[in-house]
């Protein structure tokens, strides 16, 4: 029967996508193995994202609700080359297994602790998590991401934040003394191979205290905007300076966003090459095929490899079709072509005798 996707996430078959989003959102949440350590916490941690990301997905969910999770892996009777879709052509999918990444590209972050809004993107996602502090805020309110939350100061292993707090009713042994800075507080921004090729605008919501001149904070909000270059690699920072929570005897802290590279369902980075990965058969392998190759920029580049045997360690070199270089960004890397070779299942004794007499020693 495979794995039920609707119990997982705890909704009903015809479930919108605001339901599956809140669903996910909570559950999440709940599991995420930084906050929940219960034995079984973090299988079901997993669960939970790969059941998210068939659900939401209305290609992969069609597929699903028709021929099920063997229908998504390509193992249903009488289709060739994996389950037919609703739509028509071949479908196949395999969850890539990292249920944080899910969450980070969810959230915004890989912490169940932190937050920050991100107001660019075409689904406006609000990365809602609560923080410790004088702020009441409800995680689930607002779908555009459009209110304001203070940053606070847990974070958990592996989370995007360093665990310094916005907080200005901290104690502070230097009052009075030099003013000392709040160190930088860090999140991740994940960003598409896409917004890599061509570059792309990001705008981030925060709040943060501000002083009066009274001498009182009061929340302010403020959108610091993200010009990611073509060619930024995984680890670049860029720094807000002093745009922390102000205070009589402080300095602002630094906001430092790092770029991290949103996992693609095709492509995997490497520095500025990009590898994919085509799924040939034995023989396909042995007797030629001509593989029709996907790019970034959506263009099919065919791979004539009727006249040679591929190998399982083969790889192909498309030039010129990968990420800009970060400081030349007219030049690109390459698109490299591995292969990943399916086997048959059984053999028949007939079958095995022919290959016996013809395939060489």
């Amino acid at each position: 029967m495979g794995k039920d996707y609707y119990k997982i996430l705890e909704i009903k078959k015809g479930a919108t996508d605001d339901e599956i989003k809140k669903a996910y959102r909570k559950l999440a949440l709940k599991y995420h193995p930084d906050k929940n350590k219960t034995p079984g916490a973090e299988e079901k941690f997993k669960e939970v994202a790969e059941a998210y990301e068939v659900l939401s997905d209305k290609k992969k969910r069609d597929v699903y609700d028709q021929f099920g999770e063997e229908g998504l892996k390509g193992n249903v009777g009488g289709h060739t080359g994996g389950g037919s879709s609703p739509g028509g052509g071949n479908f196949t999918y395999t969850f890539h297994g990292d249920p944080r990444a899910t969450f980070a590209q969810f959230f915004g972050t890989a912490s169940p602790f932190g937050t920050f809004f991100d107001l660019g993107g075409p689904n406006n996602r609000m990365f809602a998590s609560s923080f410790g502090g004088d702020d009441d805020m409800d995680t689930d309110m607002d779908p555009f991401g459009l209110s304001g939350m203070g940053m606070g100061t847990r974070g958990g292993p592996g989370g995007a934040f360093r665990s310094h707090s916005f907080n200005i009713h901290g104690n502070n042994a230097n009052r009075g003394k030099d003013k000392i800075q709040d160190s930088p507080i860090e999140h991740d921004l994940y960003v598409t191979l896409e917004d890599i090729v061509r570059g792309c605008t990001k705008k981030m919501k925060i709040s943060r205290r501000v002083l009066q001149p009274d001498g009182t904070a009061k929340k302010e909000d403020k959108v610091l905007t993200i010009n990611v270059k073509p060619g930024w690699k995984a680890g670049t920072k860029i720094t807000f300076q002093k745009e922390g929570d102000q205070g009589r005897n402080k300095i602002p802290a630094d906001i430092v966003f790092i770029i991290r590279d949103k996992p693609h369902p095709l492509f995997k980075r490497e520095g500025s090459d990009i590898r994919y990965t085509a799924k040939i058969s034995l023989k396909q392998a042995l007797c030629g095929t001509i593989v029709e190759v996907p790019t970034l920029t959506a263009e099919k580049i065919p791979i004539n490899l009727t006249n040679e045997i591929v190998k399982p360690t083969t790889v192909k070199r498309l030039q010129g079709h990968g990420l800009p270089f970060p400081k030349e960004p007219s030049r690109k890397g390459d698109l490299l072509v591995a292969f990943d070779i399916k086997f048959p299942e059984n053999l028949s004794a007939s079958v095995k005798d022919i290959l016996y007499d013809t395939l060489p020693n």
